[in-house]
């Protein structure tokens, strides 16, 4: 299997395990604070990052490593998670999932920035009228009613969008998994105070499928998801590889139908299949 599949096929596995995040996130905070939630997945997370990393005598990073690292923490362990789970109080995850199709576009463009990528003009087409889709679908539909959702929303994109791209490039030099347990870990003594600060006086009122989705997104959102997505990026390019994220809405708007039985229009769809389209094209020219 050459470098270029094998980044598509970890990419997609990357894929496939964020798009439960949304719907598992709609589910904790219904009985959990999101602020708890946050920093709750982080220290858990964390701790299985640091026991890989100390198990398998890994070296630690240099310190123009550990400068990227922090970019990834503020942007996939604390700033994506926190935007989302406050904007979740606000927003359906059905609705808030359509907003991912701007994340391929943010990706790319951090993807140039800071990864020296270089899409053809003809790949901005596509991704930027994607991306007006998704605008023109918030602004003239549920903007007026939860302005402050969609605004958390776009906020989040544009964090996950830096902390993605700058996880794909760290991941040539240090490897996938390794980037992210050593951004976890950095984050972990602070998010262990704010997690003690912040942890309700009692968990009995807490049902059981806020604990699971907490354990979804702290294991699977917050780790196993990034090991095949850095390492899909960084094998197949930060730019191409993220057009798969347009796969994310459709799946996530599978389980927010299945699993909550949360109302998916068919506005919801159009949006999210124009958008899939317009960035397909944009993939064809990445590179």
């Amino acid at each position: 299997m050459d470098r270029s599949t094998a980044g598509w096929l970890n990419g997609f596995m990357g894929v496939l395990i964020f798009s439960g995040s949304l719907p598992a996130t709609r589910v904790a905070v219904m009985d959990f604070d999101p602020v708890f939630l946050t920093v709750a997945r982080a220290v858990i997370a964390g701790i299985i990052g640091l026991l890989l990393l100390v198990l398998l005598k890994q070296k630690r990073p240099a310190g123009r490593e550990i400068v990227s690292l922090l970019v990834v923490a503020g942007g996939v362990v604390v700033g994506f998670p926190l935007l989302t789970a406050l904007a979740l109080q606000h927003v359906t995850s059905a609705h808030s999932i359509v907003f991912i199709g701007l994340l391929p576009l943010a990706t790319a463009t951090f993807g140039v920035i800071r990864g020296g990528e270089r899409p053809k003009p003809a790949f901005w087409f596509f991704s930027i009228l994607g991306s007006v889709l998704v605008a023109g679908f918030a602004a003239t539909r549920d903007l007026n009613a939860s302005p402050v959702g969609d605004l958390l929303m776009l906020a989040a994109v544009i964090v996950c969008g830096l902390g993605y791209a700058e996880g794909g490039r760290l991941s040539r030099t240090i490897g996938g998994w390794q980037v992210i347990c050593w951004a976890l870990v950095l984050s972990l003594p602070l998010m262990i105070v704010v997690t003690f600060a912040l942890m309700p006086p009692s968990f009995a009122n807490i049902g059981m499928p806020a604990f699971v989705s907490l354990g979804y997104v702290s294991l699977f959102s917050m780790l196993i998801g990034f090991v095949f997505w850095y390492r899909g990026l960084s094998q197949g390019g930060i730019a191409a590889v993220g057009q798969l994220q347009l796969l994310q809405p459709f799946f996530g708007l599978a389980l927010a139908a299945t699993l909550l039985h949360e109302k998916v229009t068919w506005s919801m769809l159009a949006v999210t299949v124009a958008v899939i389209l317009c960035v397909a094209g944009a993939r064809r020219f990445a590179r």
